[in-house]
């Protein structure tokens, strides 16, 4: 079944699942982390312009996901003889197709992972802030190392992706 799908789907998948999956995340963390700031900011409206640097978390998912749609999408080639002439050729540019449709899967899950975590760290920051200011710095720690997540699941990207190379255009008809 993998054969009857051309290896270019494969590839653009990947690319399109790590920027939508990792736009999801951003979009998902924002909508926890805003809606607790308009809630909160009812009793304390101190907390709205400081509490922005949890969206700002939130969006750097966002950006994590289309870097890696811009790597990925930079290491398809396209070939200008048919593929399907030669059976191992077509092997290895299916290869590095599958590998980048995992590699996006990979990252855009991580991303959405990443967003859901900056989102509920960043909530609790707000809530707590709005009850006391003192607990603001110690929160945000905590919100930073879940905004990790995203840069980790990039660089798993970046080096899962290296090992995804389309085939030199020598290699081509042997």
């Amino acid at each position: 079944m993998i054969y009857c799908i051309n290896p270019y789907s494969w590839a653009y998948m990947g690319v399109a699942l790590s920027i939508g999956l990792s736009i999801i995340g951003a979009v998902w963390g924002i909508f926890i982390t805003g809606s607790s700031i308009i809630g909160a900011s009812i009793k304390s409206p101190r907390v709205r312009t400081k509490n922005l640097v949890s969206v700002v978390f939130c969006e750097a998912v966002a950006i994590y996901g289309v870097i890696m749609a811009i790597l990925m999408a930079e290491k398809i080639s396209d070939y200008k003889t048919n593929i399907y002439d030669d059976p191992e050729f077509y092997r290895m540019v299916l290869y590095a197709a599958i590998g980048l449709f995992w590699t996006g899967l990979g990252v855009g899950i991580s991303n959405i992972i990443c967003g859901i975590c900056v989102g509920v760290s960043g909530s609790s920051c707000v809530l707590a802030d709005a009850q006391e200011s003192s607990t603001f710095i110690k929160i945000l720690v905590i919100e930073i190392f879940g905004s990790a997540l995203g840069l980790f699941g990039l660089i798993i990207g970046v080096m899962q992706s290296s090992m995804s190379a389309f085939p030199a255009r020598s290699q081509v008809m042997h």
